[in-house]
């Protein structure tokens, strides 16, 4: 993923495309209402699980708008996602869940 990071800030780049975190965390969430939307109504609003269909493109917003955060805010996408993995293993380990709840 660190790849990816680093495409991503070079297009923000070259584009000016700069803003401020907070827009960025804004925009995130914005991308990852689409996809609820598109769950939504992919799948009646529920009564049709398996009809779920999710957009690769609407995806690719979704990461683009994460990995442009993580870049604003100088995290390490990859070093961020490895310390979920393991978080989510310690849990599935101590509660056989991977829930914070769990």
């Amino acid at each position: 993923m660190e790849d990816q990071q680093r495409r991503v800030a070079a297009f923000v780049d070259d584009h000016d495309l700069e803003t401020p975190p907070a827009y960025r965390l804004l925009d995130l969430v914005s991308e990852v209402g689409e996809l609820a939307k598109d769950a939504n109504e992919s799948t009646a609003y529920g009564a049709e699980p398996d009809a779920l269909e999710i957009s690769s493109d609407e995806l690719g917003d979704v990461l683009f708008a994460l990995l442009a955060l993580a870049d604003d805010l100088e995290i390490d996408a990859d070093d961020a996602l490895e310390e979920a993995v393991e978080k989510y293993g310690e849990r599935l380990e101590e509660s056989g869940s991977a829930g914070s709840g769990g």
